[in-house]
């Protein structure tokens, strides 16, 4: 087994012990969950909605932010996946079970009992009833499964580390990420995994059963359900065991065409007009009222409806957020961030609501317009709500059979995805993970959800994913936060350019790209953030034995060895490795960098050049001018590469840390950079650069 000791100890024994009092204490445990569920909603409630506005605001930044075209991957790196595979899978993923289960239901439960005290069964609760809908099923769900995708896709694909929650939370707490710290984060993570999916396939399992015995295959019983769930288990397993690109992929795509194919047969078939006028209607009454309801909590006429209903949602979405995040990441590979964002938030919130308009709007327009009950049907039974539609339309026995499948195939990819997931985290991603523990992790998830079925039904799938929620909304915030700081420091240390240019502008008052004059107070919007495409002559090779300020030894080698490597291993002892690599760029801008170009300065007036330098502790830079215009730019930036854009192959063996290398890149007015380790460059070896680039430049 390739596995790691800790997460898939604990998490598989904590699992099996759950399945065991669900086999030997199922009443007992059924008790447990409510009384868990109803002490967090009175308490927390408030925290799910607060938490859930705020994911929210905080993608919509970030895809307006300066950090929305950094790429989910390394700059080299293309898509894996075309947009097509990659929109199937993520609806399958995202979206499939549940969607199937309350396209119906929900837009008639809600039609039928109101949330806001208006008449049952009036127009305005048909109207109320598709925009909660939307509500619960639209962006915010999307939100969520991005900031958790996001994190993984940009700290595992971009900076080397593994493909795990920890990861996230490596600008907050470090190397602590491979401590105890990490492995609860990575624990929490499978919790939520297995109940959260768990709970979709509860669902799933229900809605099959009822289907079935609409058909007249079998009785609708918990028994037949247990029994469904380890039939399709099966299938899935067989599907994990084929991995992504053969199993879960050509399910996807295949399930997506059945799927769009019954979609387009409700929507023919159904009042077609009345459906697409419909959706537009819906689609503005959910924007016009997206701020109200992200912040309702119901604090005035208590929390029943919102536990059954919103913080229900919000907490399965929390909780289904690790298997749809990290499965979300590993199919987004190499695509920018706003890129990755519009793509997951439009596309698959798009199609969700024209799905649930074309079902729950035919639902609503047969109850409102032709007098059929099945808002009665749908209270009485609510996994059997879509089939009671469907019904009513030609062909009911073909359409309500390709819904079971359409069903079924949803359960399959869903399960052997989260297989996939859950096997990754408690690997700790190891990259040569036998098929068997996929099959594995694909049968406990399938078991917890027969466990949650005996043990309630309904209300311990939704209670489920309530309780195993709140600890990860909690993880989610700190997420954010590393997320932050991660992508503000790529930006500051992948973008030296806009610096230099910046300081052209301030210097020259001129755009350093189109010549013109800047007017006052212009926005920095003004310089461009990336450098335009040049060649620039590669740099002279370093001169052999000019390692001026290297100390001189005579004597004894082995001796003189043993001290500078005693003075080694002290100094590395006495302060941090990364602060020490910061004094020492500190130190090589302002002993080395800064005489080089002060000497620029004097040697240039002999010429009728005026030069600029400015500087930080860390970089610097020279304008040289003539007469009032300028002529050519010149930047040093000293980097520190810590440990965060290489930390991936240490943190998989559990080494120490790499240490730090001290850089220093050189940026041109041209556009063109390279890099040299400040320890074998000279204040001589900077001169030659600088003229050797000013050489270029003159056209020399």
């Amino acid at each position: 087994m390739k596995v790691h000791p800790i997460i898939f100890t604990v998490s598989a024994t904590v699992i099996l012990l759950f399945l065991i009092a669900g086999g030997l204490f199922s009443e007992t445990l059924g008790q447990a969950l409510g009384f868990a569920q109803d002490w967090i909603i009175e308490r927390f409630g408030w925290f799910y909605v607060a938490a859930v506005a705020g994911f929210f605001v905080f993608v919509i930044w970030l895809f307006f932010s300066p950090y929305a075209n950094v790429k989910l991957g390394k700059d080299e790196d293309e898509p894996e996946f075309s947009y097509w595979a990659w929109f199937a899978m993520l609806f399958s993923a995202g979206m499939g079970i549940g969607l199937l289960f309350f396209s119906v239901a929900e837009p008639m439960l809600h039609f039928a009992d109101p949330p806001r005290g208006l008449e049952a069964g009036s127009t305005e609760a048909a109207r109320q009833a598709m925009t909660v809908t939307f509500f619960h099923w639209g962006l915010h769900a999307w939100t969520i499964y991005i900031i958790i995708a996001a994190a993984l896709a940009f700290f595992s694909f971009r900076h080397g580390l593994p493909l795990a929650l920890r990861s996230a939370l490596y600008p907050l707490i470090g190397k602590h990420v491979r401590g105890p710290i990490g492995h609860v984060v990575d624990i929490i993570a499978v919790f939520g995994t297995v109940f959260g999916l768990a709970t979709s396939l509860g669902f799933g399992i229900m809605q099959i059963n009822a289907g079935l015995s609409h058909i007249g295959f079998i009785d609708e019983s918990v028994r037949n359900q247990v029994i469904l769930i380890a039939v399709i288990t099966l299938a899935a397993t067989i599907s994990a065991g084929l991995g992504l690109d053969r199993g879960i992929r050509r399910l996807s795509e295949l399930n997506l065409g059945l799927a769009g194919g019954l979609l387009l047969f409700v929507l023919l078939t159904g009042p077609t007009l009345f459906l697409l006028s419909w959706f537009v209607q819906s689609l503005g009454s959910y924007l016009t009222n997206l701020v109200s309801l992200t912040f309702r909590t119901d604090a005035l006429i208590g929390l029943e409806w919102q536990k059954g209903w919103t913080m229900f949602y919000w907490a399965w979405w929390i909780s289904w957020s690790p298997f749809v995040g990290m499965f979300i990441a590993r199919i987004s590979r190499g695509r920018t961030l706003r890129e990755f964002i519009a793509g997951v938030l439009a596309v698959p919130t798009t199609l969700t609501f024209f799905w649930l308009t074309v079902f729950g709007g035919t639902a609503l327009h047969m109850e409102i317009f032709h007098g059929i009950p099945l808002a009665q049907a749908t209270q009485d039974n609510v996994a059997t709500a879509i089939f009671t539609m469907l019904d009513q339309l030609p062909i009911a026995m073909i359409s309500a059979t390709l819904a079971v499948i359409v069903v079924t195939i949803f359960f399959v990819t869903s399960a052997d995805s989260g297989a996939l997931v859950i096997d990754a985290i408690t690997s700790g991603d190891h990259p040569e993970r036998p098929a068997f523990q996929r099959v594995g992790w694909s049968v406990a998830v399938g078991g917890v959800a027969a466990v949650l079925l005996v043990t309630g039904g309904l209300g311990a799938l939704q209670t489920a994913a309530i309780i195993t929620a709140l600890p990860f909304a909690v993880l989610m915030i700190f997420i954010c936060i590393g997320l932050t700081r991660g992508l503000r420091a790529e930006v500051r240390t992948h973008d030296p350019f806009s610096r230099l240019m910046k300081r052209i502008k301030r210097v020259t008052g001129i755009n350093p790209v189109s010549g013109a004059p800047v007017e006052p107070g212009a926005p920095a919007s003004a310089i461009p953030t990336s450098p335009p495409r040049a060649q620039v002559r590669p740099p002279a090779a370093p001169r052999p034995g000019d390692y001026s300020g290297m100390p001189r030894f005579s004597g004894n080698f082995g001796e003189n060895l043993d001290a500078l490597m005693r003075r080694v291993a002290e100094a590395r002892r006495s302060e941090p490795s990364v602060e020490k690599a910061e004094r020492a760029v500190n130190r090589f801008v302002r002993d080395t960098v800064l005489p080089a170009f002060e000497e620029i300065r004097e040697r240039l007036k002999a010429y009728g050049r005026e030069v600029v330098i400015e500087h930080t502790e860390q970089d610097a830079s020279l304008v040289v001018m003539y007469g009032d215009q300028e002529e050519f730019a010149y930047g040093i930036y000293g980097h520190v590469y810590q440990p965060l854009e290489f930390a991936f192959p240490n943190l998989k063996g559990g080494a120490s840390r790499r240490p730090p290398v001290e850089k220093a890149e050189v940026v041109l007015r041209t556009g063109g950079s390279r890099e040299y380790e400040i320890r074998e460059w000279t204040r001589e070896g900077i001169l030659n650069d600088f003229l050797d680039a000013y050489a270029t430049w003159m056209g020399w």
